[in-house]
């Protein structure tokens, strides 16, 4: 009898944990309390909540954010129809609240993080569920895809990690070690997933922001940075994340008709960049986007316009979204460097191609250069663009590859296309 008692009392110990569910996202303060820093991203809603801990050496920030996994409806193309997604959102409101908020929530991509070098990171997930597929009890995690220092509980690999159940929370702890651009997405089933909508970028700023260094090779100083470089070479003065992507409309229209999933025909033939085509690349006021049916709100929130003044430094922080192609991105007209690759500094004449007599002519004089960049599925490349003595106007950025220039096959002039808008 003791015995059965003491195998009883394990059993329970071992299942209680497993058993509270519910919204309960972990944090190291108060997010409402005093001293506490609250930025929110105009596009996406993302609010990141922090505060400065320690000093000389030690000082850092802790931060502290909450998103929730679900599903929803995104527009494709030149916005004539919507497609079935699963996909991320900030979390609004607290308790229940935050499961009624999150129903049909999802963002197309999912909103982009920016932490600094040296932040502790508090990241919690509330599962909402597939209120348009209730018969789906999917699993979600968060991926933090390139991070090198990932403990394994919050890798968000299902084979090693906690991942996190419908009606439930969990929350992830990083130590932000090492700037550069990355993406995060779920890795639980990570293909369906991924081309269902659930990736977005996240961005790391250096240390050496704040600092005043002058890069020699144009003879100015900056101080914002894309890596710590240490002199200079890759400061800018705004800079732009832009995730590249497509979606499979196919697969999608038979995820909502509850069939099976084409794994092996997956091919994206709505191609987009921040989860729009051209031309709503371009539309700047969210109040213009076609809206789909049955979403609280705009699913795709985040256009791709780049406005700068001429002669300013731009920092373009690419990534490649999609599980099935490769994709390769000029700028028409604008000298381009590549200065990151994979979330490292890209140094030396070996990271980078020679440059171009059209580029000489254009009165940039940098060392190296490219007039492309090719991103393969999962990467993620940083590039910046000079804009000296290029004259105000209208650039366009986009791919070479022509089939991606069309929505879907019945509108050319679409896909990945986008504007940089020098004054």
């Amino acid at each position: 009898m003791k015995l059965g008692k003491l195998y009883a009392a394990l059993i329970g110990a071992l299942v209680v944990p497993a058993a509270q569910a519910g919204v309960y996202p972990q944090c190291p303060f108060d997010i409402n309390g005093a001293g506490i820093t609250h930025e929110t991203d105009a596009a996406s809603g993302l609010v990141l909540h922090s505060r400065s801990v320690g000093a000389g050496a030690d000082a850092h920030r802790q931060v502290c954010a909450h998103v929730v996994g679900g599903d929803g409806w995104q527009m494709v193309g030149d916005g004539s129809r919507r497609v079935y997604g699963f996909g991320f959102a900030p979390a609004q409101g607290v308790d229940e609240q935050v499961m009624t908020n999150g129903l049909a929530a999802a963002q197309f991509p999912a909103p982009t993080f920016t932490f600094r070098e040296g932040d502790e990171v508090w990241l919690a997930l509330t599962n909402v569920g597939m209120i348009f597929r209730p018969d789906l009890f999917d699993q979600h995690s968060v991926h933090w895809h390139g991070f090198p220092q990932a403990s394994a509980i919050f890798d968000g690999v299902p084979q090693g990690s906690a991942t996190v159940q419908m009606g439930s929370t969990f929350t992830y702890y990083y130590k932000v070690n090492d700037a550069g651009t990355y993406l995060w997405h779920c890795h639980v089933e990570a293909t369906e997933h991924m081309e269902m909508g659930m990736i977005g970028m996240l961005n790391v700023l250096p240390r050496q922001d704040g600092s005043s260094i002058t890069d020699a090779s144009v003879g100015r100083a900056f101080t914002k940075f894309a890596y710590n470089d240490g002199d200079g070479s890759t400061g800018y003065d705004k800079a732009f994340s832009l995730q590249l992507g497509a979606v499979d409309s196919n697969f999608h229209d038979l995820h909502e008709a509850v069939q099976p999933l084409p794994f092996l025909e997956l091919k994206g033939d709505y191609t987009q960049i921040n989860g729009r085509a051209y031309p709503l690349t371009t539309v700047e006021n969210k109040a213009e986007v076609p809206a789909p049916a049955d979403a609280p709100a705009v699913s795709q929130p985040v256009h791709s316009v780049m406005r700068a003044s001429a002669g300013e430094r731009l920092l373009l922080r690419l990534t490649n979204g999609s599980v099935d192609a490769y994709y390769t991105i000029t700028a028409l007209g604008l000298p381009m460097k590549v200065v990151g690759r994979g979330a490292q500094l890209a140094a030396g004449p070996s990271a980078l191609a020679t440059n171009t007599s059209d580029w000489k002519a254009s009165g940039a004089r940098w060392a190296h250069g490219t007039a492309s960049v090719t991103l393969g599925g999962g990467e993620g490349t940083d590039v910046l663009i000079d804009t000296r003595g290029m004259a105000p106007g209208t650039y366009y950025l986009y791919t070479t590859n022509l089939n991606y220039l069309s929505n879907g096959a019945g509108e050319d002039r679409g896909g990945l296309m986008t504007t940089i808008v020098l004054q």
